[in-house]
């Protein structure tokens, strides 16, 4: 019996979280991830690796990079990579957990290959003694590598001595010699570390994420927030924003994304840090989001799922629909939305639901299957519930993306990510509509 997502991406056995280094080259999609192999718990990081010439059939290749080194002896943590010519380069985190958790380092390393396949490990370009003293060198990873105007630019995350997330600067000719630039960000992190930056320019957008954020009002539910800012840098390499910090996603499962260069798309690990993960009894933890499509509008950073599956269904209806999926996507387009009721994955005992209540919309997996616990304590948390602000248009569009183990909202853009475990053969879905006219699609 499989037991795995069918077309999320998971290892092909053990844990994963991160994904690293998404890019495209000699023709193929390739997607890194930090992977303990030998474990369905959190280990020594591995890359792990799988291509693709859709975004939706994916091939394992041999580890990318396997730590034991003295510069990565105890983990290749996460990274990020750039095509420069005929060679793909990786910039990544190297980790040294000493006995003396004083002296743990994580240093900034460089490996390179010319076929996608095979790395060569250059070794540490940038350690601690190239950090200034009012930040940790025990907290300094998740580079993120771009070129612009003759240079080649490194944002990694790290923590201040005095507590508090920071995005540093780096700044080579060659990507070997670095000089650091600039504390990045203009304004104070809420959140004990930063993790996984990501900027593009053409986009006018950073990406990170924060740990043990205040949950805001009950805004940031998840005790590790990933968000996102519009903006540009100013010439003292300051991220000047031009909009307010803003959730990537609101629901239960998202975090570490990365955006691709040119083509913007956008993965994620679907899983959160201090949750528990029921696919661990089949082998596997932890899995990758779907390859989602990023763009502004509106100021604002939205996604729409990339969809291959083939139609097997299209037609209107008016205020009820009824049907069977539980691996697949359903589309909807609706016009002049008043309000909607959504049950996913029914079975005679559990169901999972979405609706809209005061320009808010809900997603429920109380009754979904096995009970998934976090470290969240709200009300919300605990009842198993997940909000959204409803980004309000005469025309709406929604997909709701399933796979075994998950379910994936997109609502006019803005995206809702979470895992489910039923228990049961639970495949029916039911939708109760108030609107004009409205058309679903169907693909498996």
């Amino acid at each position: 019996m499989n037991n795995k997502p069918i077309f999320h991406i998971t290892g092909e056995k053990g844990w994963i979280n991160d994904p690293n280094g998404v890019v495209k080259f000699l023709g193929q999609y390739h997607v890194f991830f930090q992977h303990h192999p030998y474990s369905c718990e959190w280990g020594p990081m591995h890359w792990g690796h799988v291509v693709s010439d859709d975004l939706m059939h994916w091939k394992y290749l041999p580890y990318a990079l396997t730590p034991g080194d003295e510069f990565d002896k105890d983990g290749c943590f996460s990274g990020t990579s750039l095509v420069v010519g005929d060679t793909l380069y990786i910039v990544y985190t190297g980790f040294i957990n000493n006995e003396d958790p004083k002296k743990i380092q994580q240093i900034q390393c460089l490996a390179f290959s010319k076929d996608g396949v095979h790395f060569t490990k250059h070794g540490a370009i940038i350690t601690g003694k190239d950090l200034p003293k009012e930040y940790k060198p025990c907290d300094f990873r998740d580079p993120k590598l771009f070129y612009k105007d003759g240079f080649y630019y490194l944002l990694v995350a790290t923590r201040r001595v005095n507590n508090g997330g920071a995005i540093v600067l780096y700044k080579s000719q060659d990507l070997k010699k670095w000089n650091f630039v600039s504390d990045v960000l203009t304004h104070k992190s809420e959140g004990e570390m930063i993790e996984c930056a990501d900027y593009h320019e053409d986009l006018g957008l950073l990406i990170y994420c924060e740990q043990n954020f205040p949950s805001d009002n009950n805004h940031c539910l998840n005790i590790h927030s990933c968000e996102y800012e519009l903006g540009a840098f100013n010439k003292d390499y300051k991220f000047i924003p031009s909009s307010n910090k803003t959730l990537i996603d609101y629901g239960f499962d998202f975090y570490a994304p990365q955006i691709m260069d040119k083509e913007h798309i956008l993965i994620a690990w679907l899983n959160m840090w201090d949750r528990t993960i029921p696919s661990s009894k089949y082998g596997f933890a932890g899995m990758l989001t779907v390859p989602r499509k990023v763009y502004v509008e509106d100021n604002l950073m939205l996604q729409t799922p990339i969809i291959y599956g083939q139609k097997v269904l299209e037609e209107s209806f008016e205020k009820e629909y009824e049907g069977e999926l539980s691996v697949g996507t359903i589309e909807l387009d609706i016009e002049n939305l008043k309000t909607f009721s959504f049950e996913f994955r029914k079975g005679t005992k559990e169901s999972t639901k979405l609706y809209l209540k005061d320009d808010k919309i809900y997603f429920d997996r109380s009754e979904s299957g096995e009970t998934i616990t976090g470290a969240e304590v709200d009300e919300y948390s605990k009842k198993g519930i997940r909000i959204m602000p409803y980004r309000k248009l005469d025309h709406t569009k929604i997909y709701i993306v399933l796979d075994k183990y998950s379910i994936e909202v997109f609502v006019n853009g803005l995206s809702m990510s979470n895992t489910i475990y039923p228990t049961e053969k639970s495949e029916k879905f039911t939708l109760k509509i108030e609107s004009g006219c409205n058309r679903i699609s169907l693909y498996k």
